[in-house]
């Protein structure tokens, strides 16, 4: 299914791009804040329990069909992959890594997906300035895992789930796109999460299976409300709203925005050190993204503005 970009766009949209953007900068925060004193299998659990309900209870009142055909629960399992995989993994490696970290390591999905696409949708290989984008991106990624390994002996571990959280995430999107289904943004989303939670609650038994609720803290349990409602629903629905609205260009931008904003609400809210190799990390990372994004189409428009100098000329 194709989505028809409107010419006028709705008052809402500018909203919901804001809300997205707050939300994806403020999440890495909060799952570390909702890991601090529950064990990260119950935060998790309990985060995208909070979210199913309130989904469920939405269906409800607006009374949006949520569909279980073979294509429906094909789409369910799929999203589930990125849900449960790159979740349960963040909230792992949240352990061992600041939430601006994470966040910026999240930001390398647009790069990572593209290159699931070359083998999973038969998508066109990356020319040349994406390819520079793409070396840019991950000279970052190798300046910011070389100043963390170097910080603390456990700082691998996190860095290996979190890569591996958006291996599973980009994955997950990647697969979306071969499924062909017209259903509602907040249905997708319920089914989706309906279809998770219960892996959430084995990952709990597996690795916990106890209820020490008497050392549960009151920051982790208004961020695990936090992120079961902004993060794990309003959240997804403003982001489908916007895709809907808005260039997938301009939605890209999100990944741009959300990894600064990040380690500025690390640094300033849970005291996270913003070395001087962070910072010359983030800003490969963060213009390989923007060069992913954005760089052929500049270069079009120069070449475009240039052969039309050439033909005014005499």
């Amino acid at each position: 299914m194709t989505m028809q970009v409107p010419a006028t766009l709705p008052r809402q949209v500018p909203a919901a791009f804001l809300s997205v953007v707050l939300i994806w900068s403020t999440t890495p925060l909060g799952i570390v804040w909702s890991s601090e004193s529950v064990h990260p299998t119950m935060a998790v659990l309990l985060r995208m329990t909070i979210a199913l309900l309130l989904g469920s209870l939405l269906l409800l009142i607006t009374r949006i069909r949520l569909p279980w055909t073979k294509t429906a629960i094909k789409l369910y399992s799929v999203s589930s992959i990125g849900i449960v995989g790159g979740m349960l993994l963040s909230y792992f490696s949240a352990q061992y890594l600041a939430s601006g970290t994470m966040s910026l390591i999240f930001g390398l999905s647009p790069l990572i997906s593209g290159l699931l696409a070359q083998r999973l949708l038969g998508e066109a290989k990356f020319g040349p300035m994406k390819l520079l984008a793409l070396a840019m991106a991950f000279i970052g990624l190798g300046i910011v895992c070389s100043s963390k390994l170097s910080l603390g002996s456990d700082s691998w571990i996190g860095l290996m789930l979190i890569l591996t959280a958006v291996f599973l995430f980009s994955l997950s999107g990647v697969l979306i796109k071969t499924i062909k289904i017209n259903i509602h943004p907040i249905a997708s989303t319920v089914g989706a999460l309906a279809f998770s939670t219960p892996m959430f609650a084995l990952a709990w038994l597996i690795f916990d299976g106890t209820l020490p609720i008497d050392t549960w803290q009151e920051r982790s349990l208004w961020s695990i409300l936090y992120l079961g409602v902004f993060g794990s629903l309003i959240g997804f629905v403003a982001y489908f709203y916007i895709l809907q609205n808005l260039q997938a260009s301009t939605v890209a931008l999100v990944t741009l925005i959300t990894p600064v904003f990040a380690m500025m609400l690390g640094a300033q809210l849970n005291g996270e050190t913003i070395t001087g190799a962070l910072i010359l990390g983030a800003m490969f990372v963060i213009s390989g993204l923007g060069l992913y994004q954005f760089g052929e189409t500049a270069m079009n428009v120069i070449k475009a503005k240039g052969l039309g100098l050439k033909k005014k000329s005499p």
